[in-house]
């Protein structure tokens, strides 16, 4: 959990110093006069007069840099930009030339994109770099000779154990991963395959079952390949050490019932949670019996490792050839996160998938995995730059709203009105996160 935590705490860190910096950097360029450049808060967020002080701070020319002891998220403090911390006196006040009200509307838009711009810049960046150094891989669908293994949500759609998914919609299908997020996200309505025992299906999707699949999704994979697994290692102080199991162990059978694919394995664990069991386990040539206690979670205590081997497909990229992709997988994220927003507001109960901290720790792979880590805060940084646009005052999409209606109208909206409605804007952005942060509640 703690190399969870160190790396999400990691790419939020190296996220916001860039996206803050975005912002300072348009600043300077058109002589804003910037007060302060923060890595995290030095006060209690939102409270801009509650708690304050810094853990380190060093003044260069008329901005302070610092770093404050609220971990949460980072600011630029520029002159004149009216927002919930500013003190309210000052817009009553003439604008002054180094402050940001007094610029040209294209310079104040420029200033509030900075920091969309570089999240969008950096998102395609990490992903162009990505696939330059590792290449991609993917799974066909069609090598799957197993089929696939389902979660209870998918069972109770109707997919089994060792189906094969041949399309979507009559639309064929490549890659597994895919399905959820087609089902989800672009409304298919019927999944076509055929069953282990060479039964054809057609089974219907409908929206109530979509928004159940959305919620899953956070802590299960709905459905994945289907696999022989063994003993990777075993976790101490666990039923499984008792039971003497060792690496590359493989259980064969419990209570006398075969269990050569892990679904069967994890099936018997689950309707003998809580009760003794005997194990018969295959090790090298030999064919060892045990006995072993479960859990009431239905489980022993060891991590699995694959008998099954996959034929992955490699792809390998020149490096402009990993921009081209790097760009496409970027692009579609963000439609994808648009998607998502239409989702929310549609499909029933959707709004209950919706997560914050918890669900992006869980996320984090519980090893140091660089490529992962990588494609992660590719990923995020595209959702911050899209989130950030979202026209909410407050965020920087409420100001680029409140600059757009002044250069086609050509009335600018008043520093009051503005200022009222980032104050607004604050308690929905609160809500949303409060929200979004109590999903440990919801699961």
């Amino acid at each position: 959990m703690l190399i969870k935590v160190a790396q999400l705490f990691l790419s939020l860190t190296i996220l916001i110093s860039l996206h803050e910096f975005g912002h300072f950097w348009f600043a300077k360029r058109f002589k804003c006069r910037v007060d302060k450049f923060y890595l995290f808060f030095d006060f209690l967020f939102p409270f801009a007069g509650m708690l304050n002080f810094a853990l380190f701070k060093k003044k260069i020319g008329d901005t302070e840099y610092g770093i404050g002891w609220f971990p949460f998220g980072g600011y630029v403090q520029i002159a004149g930009m009216v927002d919930e911390q500013m003190d309210k006196t000052i817009i009553d006040s003439e604008p002054k030339p180094w402050e940001l009200r007094s610029k040209p509307a294209w310079q104040r838009m420029l200033v509030m994109m900075g920091g969309i711009i570089v999240n969008f810049i950096l998102g395609i960046f990490i992903f162009w770099m990505v696939l330059w150094y590792y290449g991609k891989e993917t799974l066909p669908i069609s090598s799957l000779k197993q089929g696939i293994m389902v979660d209870s949500v998918a069972y109770n759609l109707g997919l089994r154990n060792g189906d094969q998914i041949i399309a979507l919609d009559n639309k064929r299908v490549n890659s597994l991963r895919r399905v959820p997020v087609e089902i989800v996200m672009n409304g298919v309505e019927h999944i076509q395959g055929v069953h282990s025992n060479g039964e054809k299906f057609d089974l219907p999707v409908t929206a109530k079952d979509r928004a159940v699949i959305l919620k899953s999704l956070k802590h299960s994979v709905f459905i994945e390949p289907r696999y022989i697994a063994n003993v990777d290692s075993v976790e101490p102080g666990t039923f499984a050490v008792t039971a003497k199991l060792k690496k590359k162990d493989q259980i064969i059978a419990v209570n006398g019932k075969h269990t050569i694919f892990y679904d069967q394995l994890r099936t018997q664990f689950r309707e003998n949670a809580g009760k003794e069991v005997s194990l018969t386990v295959l090790r090298n040539r030999d064919t060892i019996y045990t006995k072993c206690k479960v859990t009431t979670q239905g489980t022993i205590g060891f991590y699995k490792g694959l008998v099954t081997k996959f034929k992955v497909e490699e792809t390998k990229y020149g490096f402009f050839g990993a921009f081209v992709q790097g760009f496409k997988d970027g692009m579609e994220l963000i439609v994808l996160q648009a998607k998502q927003i239409v989702v929310i507001f549609t499909v029933p109960e959707a709004h209950k998938s919706v997560g914050g901290f918890y669900t992006m720790v869980q996320q984090m792979s519980p090893t140091w995995d660089w490529y992962a880590f990588w494609t992660f805060t590719a990923f995020l940084s595209l959702a911050l730059a899209f989130m950030n646009f979202l026209p909410i005052p407050m965020l920087d999409g409420g100001y680029i709203m409140f600059i757009l209606w002044e250069m086609i109208t050509g009335k600018k909206v008043s520093d009051k009105v503005i200022y009222y409605a980032n104050q607004v804007g604050l308690f929905i952005v609160l809500g949303l996160m409060v929200y979004a942060n109590t999903d440990w509640l919801r699961d």
